[in-house]
């Protein structure tokens, strides 16, 4: 998502609209961007591969004509080849799914990128390293978990972190533009600990939508414990 230069990744923060009031998602869309937010993450859950079930391709065209910011699909489902093409369709610009969701990894990049979108691989908590590491280069994002895929509002896995340096090293070996997203438990407490271990994707759902005085004042705190970075301009 935030394209550019191997040593130049911008820091962008994704609110994850898992987190908003369902029944006003314009507003909590318009409250984000005064915010300063850089793209929005919308998790979308069948029931089977994690026990909850969100958001379709429809709620994700919705979203798309109320906002100009890129949308991160966060695929947490099985089989998501059968369904690529409609959230592509449906106005998601990278599209995520699960290592863990099986079948041909590396087939479903490329057909990701055959859509015109960014591919995205997800990685739960339990998943070591060594099954990721030679994937990353098919990769625009990879999306560490530090939360078990599924629900909203859990705590921050710090055990999580060694991981996250290690997908940070490799990528950085590789000298490719690719995003590392850190996604559950991002609060004002534990994005210093996420910086620190190489993410540069934050997304951040309840320290937006549920704590705090207001969505924007809270984007513009999580904002000010970044290193130096201005929110991307809209295009």
């Amino acid at each position: 998502m935030a394209r550019g230069s191997a040593k130049h990744r911008p820091f962008w923060l994704l609110p994850s609209i898992l987190s908003a009031d369902p029944t006003d998602l314009a507003s909590a869309l318009r409250a984000a961007e005064e915010g300063g937010a850089d793209a929005f993450h919308i998790d979308v859950m069948d029931g089977h591969f994690v026990p909850n079930i969100t958001f379709g391709p429809a709620l994700v065209r919705a979203v798309r004509a109320r906002t100009r910011l890129p949308l991160d699909i966060h695929l947490m489902i099985s089989e998501p080849g059968k369904y690529l093409k409609a959230f592509a369709q449906a106005g998601g610009d990278t599209l995520a799914f699960h290592i863990e969701a099986g079948g041909n990894i590396s087939a479903l990049a490329r057909e990701v990128r055959a859509l015109g979108r960014h591919p995205s691989l997800a990685v739960r908590p339990d998943t070591k390293f060594a099954e990721v590491e030679a994937l990353l280069p098919e990769f625009d994002e990879v999306i560490v978990m530090t939360v078990m895929p599924g629900f909203s509002g859990q705590k921050f896995m710090h055990d999580v972190l060694p991981k996250m340096r290690q997908v940070r090293h490799a990528i950085d070996i590789s000298g490719r533009a690719i995003d590392l997203s850190v996604d559950g438990g991002i609060t004002r407490e534990t994005i210093g600990d996420a910086v620190g271990s190489g993410a540069n994707l934050f997304v951040c759902g309840n320290s937006v939508y549920a704590d705090g005085p207001s969505p924007q004042e809270n984007l513009r705190a999580l904002r000010a414990l970044l290193p130096g970075e201005a929110p991307r301009e809209v295009r």
